[in-house]
């Protein structure tokens, strides 16, 4: 059985309804799941000035923090973030900077990006993650050219939180991908071995 972890930031819910996604396509596809958030970063005041912001952090308290364990522990790991200037949100970005004292070579990975809006940089923040990947020499597995992208822009019409259903069944998707690329790796390694 694979173990996956799904890594996330969110501050208004989008995000974490994506990493939601992936964690019941994982389960479904048979992978023991972890769901971990990134610890925040903004001042407790800044959060609370924001009611969206802060109703989501109460929400989601109770999500375990993610850890270099949950990588250890992880066959594959999905990534998920808001992005902004084309840049993943820093409080994954602090979370990515801390593994360099770990091991994920060979490790399956892939990512999800929730912009606020057309041209708020998803495109861009996708292949920014991609940077720690090929670092740690991980197998990639990247979106689908054809298929949505594994993006999510929120409309104006959207409330914080919503992630349209195609974003969610890109994620599926992208997820089933991504398990199924790790137990075909693992099986080919089990039998080399």
């Amino acid at each position: 059985m694979i173990n996956v972890a799904v890594i996330y930031y969110s501050s208004n819910g989008s995000v974490h309804r994506l990493a939601q996604a992936a964690v019941t396509a994982a389960e479904r596809a048979g992978a023991r799941v972890r769901l971990r958030r990134v610890a925040e970063l903004a001042p407790p005041g800044l959060v609370a000035a924001d009611p969206a912001w802060a109703a989501h952090a109460e929400a989601t308290a109770d999500i375990p923090t993610a850890s270099l364990a949950d990588l250890e522990w992880a066959d594959a790991a999905l990534f998920g973030t808001p992005s902004g200037f084309g840049q993943p949100a820093a409080q994954l970005r602090r979370f990515l900077d801390t593994t360099g004292e770990i091991c994920c070579r060979g490790k399956v990975v892939s990512s999800f990006v929730c912009a606020a809006g057309p041209h708020a940089g998803y495109e861009a923040g996708l292949p920014a993650l991609d940077n720690a990947f090929y670092h740690w020499g991980a197998v990639i597995v990247p979106t689908l050219r054809r298929a949505p992208a594994q993006t999510s822009t929120q409309t104006p019409e959207e409330e914080p939180g919503d992630a349209c259903a195609e974003s969610i069944a890109a994620v599926d998707a992208q997820t089933r991908r991504v398990v199924g690329v790790a137990t075909a790796l693992g099986r080919r390694l089990l039998a080399t071995a």
